[in-house]
């Protein structure tokens, strides 16, 4: 065992160094948790880094990965009614990007679908059951779109990216007050001459914390249990409140 350790140390020793490749992108996070309370209104994550090498920044944030369900409303009989729906696989529960410059300056139709930069570049498949046309299909990914525009899950704006002395950068993250628990993506793109040159990525945790983490914990886990206390709980107070009427 101590000749084998020998042996190795000297092959080491004699092996040529290797120098490291420089890294041009360095980036952070101010915080890579954020704790959702009972009194959570939003959160502000600040990402910065700085560059070695000319180019352009291109930051993505996407939420976790989840299907969606987008439902049509159609007129019946004089009632309005969820009537066609088609479902979309790997929608981010939450969308944003920045950018030092408009990102059609930095980089073509190709690289902005590659890297999902922007909404309309987004990778959401569709799970088609019924028969629907292409533009069909189209106006349920608008929809489905919208509709996250308007929750403030998806962010439609490039938000501008501030450089400092012309290497480092910095840019806010901005998470609404109803943002799913689980962990977001934050890609950082450096572009030269309309392509990537180095990427990094950066995870943020976005988690319940408190009595309400435990209560959320209690009903996903065991739901029986949790729809019982919750029965109870309701005759309880009714119980309650019409005793209190009685007396008044």
């Amino acid at each position: 065992m101590l000749g084998a350790l020998v042996v190795l140390a000297v092959l080491m020793t004699a092996a040529p160094a290797t120098p490291a490749r420089a890294q041009n992108l360095v980036s952070d996070l101010s915080n890579h948790l954020v704790a959702i309370t009972s009194d959570f209104t939003g959160a502000e994550v600040l990402l910065f880094g700085s560059i070695a090498a000319e180019g352009d920044i291109v930051v993505t944030v996407a939420g976790p990965r989840v299907p969606v369900v987008v439902r049509r409303k159609q007129r019946v009989l004089g009632i309005w009614m969820n009537t066609d729906s088609i479902e979309f696989q790997n929608a981010p529960a939450f969308y944003a990007v920045a950018s030092t410059r408009p990102i059609t300056e930095i980089a073509n139709a190709d690289v902005q679908a590659r890297q999902e930069m922007g909404v309309e570049h987004l990778a959401i498949r569709s799970v088609v059951d019924g028969d629907f046309s292409p533009e069909e299909i189209t106006a349920f990914r608008q929809g489905l779109i919208r509709n996250k525009i308007k929750q403030g899950l998806y962010k439609p704006d490039v938000e501008p990216i501030q450089v400092l002395s012309d290497r480092l950068f910095r840019t806010m993250i901005d998470l609404p007050s109803n943002p799913l628990t689980g962990t977001y993506t934050v890609s950082v793109y450096l572009i030269q001459n309309g392509t990537v040159v180095e990427a990094q990525t950066n995870p943020l945790i976005v988690s319940k914390t408190g009595i309400g983490a435990d209560i959320f914990l209690f009903a996903h886990t065991d739901s029986a249990a949790y729809g019982i206390l919750a029965i109870l709980a309701a005759i309880a107070a009714g119980w309650l409140a019409a005793a209190i009427f009685r007396k008044i």
